[in-house]
């Protein structure tokens, strides 16, 4: 099965074409990075304005035979209503007219299953951390479609914590990246930030109060760019060793042998370092431009439900918040 997979869940339009025995076969990205720059954030208008305009010359970009396509695949949440409603309209359409089957893809199950378009891909049953700019959670992964909860954030998710503390020393959008080339140059001895919900029993997360303490540490220090440098890398290392301890709890709970990291902040570079070091069981990351969003993982995860005779009626929904364990 050939299948057209539509990204459009927030800042980037993706776009690939996935066949369940050849593989990947052609995907495009097209980020709004510069376009959000300026307001330092996501404008959810400016989004949706800017997938109308990139969608269709993508999807033309990739896709070499309308023919060739036996079922299409989009985004349907969670994320900005108005920029999935882009994507959801317009792969429910072209389903439609090329008389093939649909389906709305949770956006967390495409990064989930990310690492399965790597040649070296996990095997069921494993563990997975997914941490991205609205989530982290780590889960049980028995099988395809099989998914257990066993600890998520409370507050800020990994990757939102990193874009407001980096907002908070002024850095740059997207502020992620930036603090942690920023925290490459700092001092990993002048600092040491607590490792929230560590000390306690259980797997859930919380980085609100990391983020306060990077600013009242920045207040009571002088405000220069090493200081700048030297937070950003003990807030770096407390968000690292804390996604560490929690996952070395549900290795031993689960008594899993491979662990399956995904979303934008897998692709941190010290992240993946520490857990090799530190971490005695296969790690299987998604390449790093396949752990931001794409239509890669939305072909592909799509291609998976397809397969299982799923798919949406022409009254399709899209969903700001969606569970996937539900």
């Amino acid at each position: 099965m050939r299948v057209l997979g539509i990204e459009t869940s927030c800042d980037e339009t993706g776009v690939a074409v996935y066949d369940t025995e050849q593989g990947l076969l052609r995907h495009a990205l097209y980020s709004q990075v510069d376009l959000h720059a300026q307001y330092g954030g996501v404008v959810p208008e400016l989004a949706s304005r800017d997938h109308v305009r990139k969608l269709i010359p993508l999807i033309k970009e990739v896709l070499t035979d309308p023919n060739e396509i036996d079922g299409v695949a989009y985004t349907a949440g969670p994320g900005l209503i108005g920029a999935l409603l882009v994507g959801a309209s317009v792969g429910r359409s072209l389903a439609w007219a090329w008389q093939v089957p649909a389906i709305g893809v949770h956006h967390l199950e495409g990064h989930l299953l990310a690492p399965m378009l790597e040649e070296a891909a996990p095997k069921f049953p494993f563990l997975a951390l997914l941490v991205s700019g609205g989530h982290t959670q780590l889960m049980e992964v028995s099988a395809w479609g099989k998914y257990k909860i066993l600890g998520e954030s409370l507050d800020d998710a990994a990757g939102e914590a990193f874009d407001k503390t980096a907002k908070l020393l002024g850095l740059g959008y997207p502020g992620g990246p930036a603090l942690a080339e920023l925290a490459l140059r700092g001092n990993p001895d002048r600092f040491d930030f607590p490792r929230p919900m560590t000390q306690r029993p259980g797997l859930d997360f919380s980085f609100s109060g990391l983020k306060t303490h990077v600013l009242t540490t920045w207040n009571k220090q002088e405000q220069n760019e090493q200081t700048r440098a030297d937070i950003a890398r003990a807030f770096e290392d407390a968000v690292i060793d804390t996604l560490l301890i929690k996952c070395r709890r549900a290795i031993k709970q689960t008594k899993l042998k491979s662990l399956v990291i995904a979303g934008g902040v897998a692709a941190n570079k010290r992240l993946r370092s520490s857990f090799k070091k530190k971490l005695d069981i296969n790690i299987y990351y998604p390449r790093p431009s396949f752990c931001t969003d794409n239509g890669a993982m939305i072909a592909h995860a799509g291609a998976l439900r397809l397969l299982n005779k799923q798919s949406e009626p022409l009254a399709f929904k899209t969903h700001a918040r969606w569970s996937m364990f539900k």
